[in-house]
């Protein structure tokens, strides 16, 4: 297997720091980014950087000087990116009318523009060499919009949104384009939950007050059943790379508990999607 140049954001927790282990220990050059290395992550930046094939790097991924520094400097190094997986990511709970405009945005720049902003910068040393692979890590709320979580599915939406299309558009180039929808997970991610800003509406919702107990209830008894390792996020990240250029498919899903839902959810639009790409004269990319 050839050895790769590997970007993979948000490294300081969760699937990102899980990923950079396992890519890097397959032998792949791996470039971690995280924020404020020398702060609050300094010592995650400092274990993930002892790690053989590993290089971290300090970024703020709504900073478009920040990316394009970092970018500039592995091109520099490696000559080129293979692989990019956005897995960073912001979540935020509560009822949907407490988020301001300005919360909408703050994670709309997290969850989206700042993965389209990667993507934008590597494409075209992927397409130089016709071949690449960009893994956008989403969720299966990307999937079904829950409820009190309405402006973090909105974001997954359209995160999935650039990467189905991208999918059919730059395979015929030689580039991939995946989705990764985990479920449930016990990561950092649950403890930096994002509420709204707008709490005065709080008191207007006290029909459905009892509800998130019960969905947080819920969430605690699948992990006591399924018991779900995000190390499983990771692997299916390496599976990914592993697998031979254009045979990678459009989404996987990573939930031992509620995947089969998604799965099917995805099954079935992908046959109407691929009826709308034939009616529309683009069977071709099909293939």
């Amino acid at each position: 297997m050839s050895k790769k140049v590997v970007l993979i954001t948000g490294t300081n927790s969760g699937f990102g720091w899980l990923a950079a282990r396992s890519v890097a220990a397959l032998g792949h050059k791996v470039y971690a980014t995280m924020r404020d290395t020398e702060g609050k992550n300094a010592d995650k930046a400092k274990a993930l950087a002892q790690i053989e094939n590993v290089t971290v790097l300090d970024v703020s991924l709504t900073d478009e000087t920040s990316v394009k520094k970092a970018i500039d400097a592995i091109i520099a190094k490696e000559g080129t990116i293979d692989v990019l997986v956005n897995n960073a990511g912001a979540a935020m709970f509560g009822v949907a009318e407490s988020s301001t405009t300005e919360d909408v945005q703050r994670m709309f720049n997290i969850n989206v523009f700042a993965p389209w902003r990667l993507v934008k910068l590597v494409l075209p040393f992927m397409r130089k060499q016709s071949e690449g692979l960009i893994i956008n890590v989403s969720s299966g709320y990307g999937r079904f919009s829950a409820p009190f979580s309405v402006v973090y599915s909105a974001s997954k939406f359209a995160l999935e949104g650039l990467s189905e299309g991208l999918h059919y558009e730059l395979r015929p180039l030689g580039v991939d384009v995946s989705i990764i929808q985990p479920g449930a997970f016990p990561t950092e991610m649950s403890q930096k939950m994002q509420v709204g800003s707008d709490a005065s509406v709080a008191g207007e919702y006290q029909a459905i007050a009892d509800v998130p107990n019960k969905m947080f209830a819920a969430i605690g008894q699948m992990f006591e059943t399924a018991k779900p390792d995000p190390q499983e996020v990771a692997d299916a990240i390496v599976n990914l790379i592993n697998l031979p250029k254009g045979q990678r498919p459009l989404r996987t899903v990573v939930d031992s508990s509620t995947g089969d839902i998604t799965k099917r959810a995805n099954d079935a639009v992908k046959v109407e999607f691929e009826k709308v790409l034939t009616a529309f004269g683009m069977e071709d990319l099909l293939v």
